[in-house]
């Protein structure tokens, strides 16, 4: 925007996205998807070209212990296990209710009843090993207390430095 000169007002007259949506992108708050970016370059006279390459996220240390603890425990993670955790998991679902309060935690905490409770294996699965802010901030609140073992809970938090 700043090398085209173009408004952001200007930018949502000519793609049709709502300037709020456009403010909301820039800083960060939202993401587009690939074809609404593609769009609004497009005005601007660029197009979207996707590179893909891995990159190690910054973690904080809190969020790399959460990540290593949980990650561990996805490996246990199967119909048979999910079946026998599902009472611990509701139960310390119910008990992190009585104790955690506002926005995001509480829906958080309605989030992993769903997925235990439908048996979304693919959708614990992105919770407990996602790098993504949404899987890192699911995590804050973790109904998943008491199921691994002591011994691979100690190991997975040692190996972070």
């Amino acid at each position: 925007m700043h090398e085209t000169g173009m408004s952001q007002s200007q930018l949502a007259r000519l793609s049709g996205v709502h300037q709020p949506s456009i403010s909301q992108f820039l800083s960060g708050k939202v993401a587009f998807r690939d074809d609404q970016l593609d769009r609004l370059l497009s005005c601007m006279g660029y197009r979207l070209e996707v590179t893909r390459h891995a990159v190690a996220p910054e973690l904080t240390r809190s969020e790399q212990r959460s990540w290593r603890v949980h990650r561990q425990l996805a490996t246990h993670l199967k119909q048979s296990t999910l079946t026998r955790w599902r009472p611990t998991i509701l139960a310390n679902i119910e008990r992190l209710h009585g104790s955690v309060y506002g926005q995001p935690h509480s829906r958080n905490l309605d989030r992993w009843g769903q997925l235990v409770s439908t048996g979304d294996l693919p959708g614990l699965r992105r919770a407990l090993t996602g790098l993504d802010r949404d899987s890192i901030e699911i995590r804050e609140v973790t109904p998943m207390g008491g199921l691994l073992p002591d011994t691979e809970r100690r190991e997975a938090l040692q190996s972070v430095i």
